[in-house]
Parts: C-alpha cells; sequence; structure tokens
C-alpha cells in the first residue's frame, strides 16, 4: 500500500491577496507563482515545497468554513516569534512548550486562519 509521504500544499481563502502575502513573507515564504494582483498565488518555503496557496474570495463568507489549524514546524521557534513581531505581525501568545511535546506560539493570518508555528521538543 502507497503511503502519504508528506502534505504538499494547503490552500487558504484570502480578501487581500497582498496583506496575505505579506504576512507569509513575512514567516519566510518567497513567491513562486502569482502575485499581489493575482487571483492565486503560491508562496513557498523552496522549490519543492512545502507551499501555502492562497486564493481571493471577494469577502471572506464567500466559501463554506470550517475551523481548523495549519502546524508549520520551523528551526527555531522563538526567533521567528520575534521575526514575526518586528515585521509587525504580532502573534496571538508568546512561544511556550506544549504537554504534547512542541514548543509553539499561535499567530493568525491577515485573513484568519490559524496557524501554530511549532518544532518538536527533544526526547530525553
Amino acid at each position: 500500500m502507497a503511503g502519504i509521504h508528506r502534505i504538499d500544499a494547503v490552500t487558504l481563502t484570502t480578501a487581500d491577496m497582498a496583506a496575505s502575502m505579506g504576512f507569509y513573507t513575512a514567516l519566510g515564504l518567497h513567491i513562486s507563482f502569482g502575485g499581489p494582483e493575482s487571483d492565486f498565488t503560491t508562496m513557498s518555503a523552496s522549490t519543492d515545497g512545502p507551499h501555502i496557496n492562497l486564493i481571493r474570495v471577494a469577502a471572506p463568507n464567500d466559501v463554506a468554513t470550517g475551523w481548523g489549524r495549519t502546524i508549520i514546524h520551523v528551526d527555531d521557534v522563538d526567533a521567528l516569534h520575534d521575526q514575526m513581531v518586528a515585521a509587525g505581525w504580532p502573534p496571538d501568545a508568546p512561544p511556550s512548550d506544549a504537554s504534547w511535546g512542541e514548543r509553539y506560539f499561535p499567530i493568525h493570518d491577515p485573513a484568519g486562519h490559524d496557524l501554530s508555528i511549532a518544532r518538536p521538543l527533544a526526547s530525553d
């Protein structure tokens, strides 16, 4: 049986493409397709992913939505937290160690999508 190797991309809606692109650029992603005037933009960590796709909607309520969270693993949670604060994108809370074994901080993008920036804690 073939298994899932990885999730390559997550597609998120946005009514403000430029603001969303600014947020994900501050996280460290770059534009690999589209742009601020495009209806569809791909932001990437590297040429082979992972990718966050942004699709423009007229208003946030133009599509059916449900609650969910995208978890992004990084090398240094605290450094990225400080980077986002310096870039003007304040997280919802400071980094902390979670009982499930990750150091993380929660943050919302300009369209209200819930993200968790995390790294696994070293096991003893």
